[in-house]
């Protein structure tokens, strides 16, 4: 065929974005209730189809996350985290769909917009359980965008923004095991802690535990970049992967 006859496929694109936070010690992750067909009542990532040819990838990221769940840009920073083109992840046809990543701490309540009839934060645990009914591939998506997370936390000083700003390391230690889902030794973690270079710096006095016992106080070190990294321990393995 004539490369002038030649014409490309149309293929809908999509956007779905995975938001994480941690709220009462636990991963938490957005999710709407769908309010129009298909998947109607079914719980979903917020997303949907780019505005217009021309509209930016990310601009229709940030656009479909203030519609359907109230939040900003300046509230949380998108990263790419895939792209999902199974021919049957939609029952309206072929879609490509483009999955944006953030956590971020301190998130307000969402308010739901557009097509959510509502929304929520959700425990990744809940989200994820048998009986939780998830839209499209949306339960693959937010495994991969847990798996990413927990991928962070190895390898930079992410998980000192989820403390206040100054520390405990059982605090800090408690953001490791909310986002890895496992339980950590205290004195094993404090030595890992304390091998890697500037992750945490000393903050002055201790401060009285709830058993009353002095804590070493600490603050956010210069380095973002974790040298040797965090690395999870064995029996921290990622969440299983149910059969799609």
């Amino acid at each position: 065929m004539a490369d002038d006859l030649w014409k490309p496929p149309s293929l809908p694109v999509a956007v779905d974005l995975v938001i994480f936070t941690l709220r009462d010690s636990c991963l938490q992750v957005l999710l709407v209730e769908r309010g129009v067909e298909p998947f109607r009542g079914s719980l979903a990532l917020p997303g949907g189809f780019l505005a217009h040819d021309r509209e930016d990838l990310l601009a229709a990221a940030h656009r479909e996350l203030a519609e359907e769940a109230g939040l900003t840009a300046e509230q949380v920073h998108l990263e790419h985290l895939g792209v999902y083109g199974d021919t049957d992840r939609d029952p309206r046809g072929r879609i490509l769909s483009l999955a944006y990543l953030a956590i971020a701490p301190r998130l307000p309540e969402p308010v739901a917009g557009t097509d959510a009839a509502d929304a929520w934060w959700i425990p990744t645990d809940r989200a994820l359980s048998p009986e939780s009914s998830l839209a499209f591939d949306h339960r693959r998506i937010i495994i991969d965008g847990i798996e990413r997370v927990r991928n962070k936390l190895e390898d930079s000083a992410l998980a000192t923004a989820f403390c206040p700003p100054v520390f405990t390391i059982s605090e800090l230690q408690e953001v490791y095991e909310a986002v890895w889902g496992v339980r950590l030794d205290l004195r094993n973690f404090y030595r890992k802690v304390q091998s890697v270079d500037g992750f945490i710096v000393a903050a002055g006095p201790t401060r009285r535990t709830v058993n009353g016992r002095p804590a070493r106080l600490f603050r956010p070190g210069p380095h973002q970049k974790l040298h040797p990294p965090m690395s999870r321990p064995t029996n921290a393995a990622a969440i299983e992967r149910e059969e799609q």
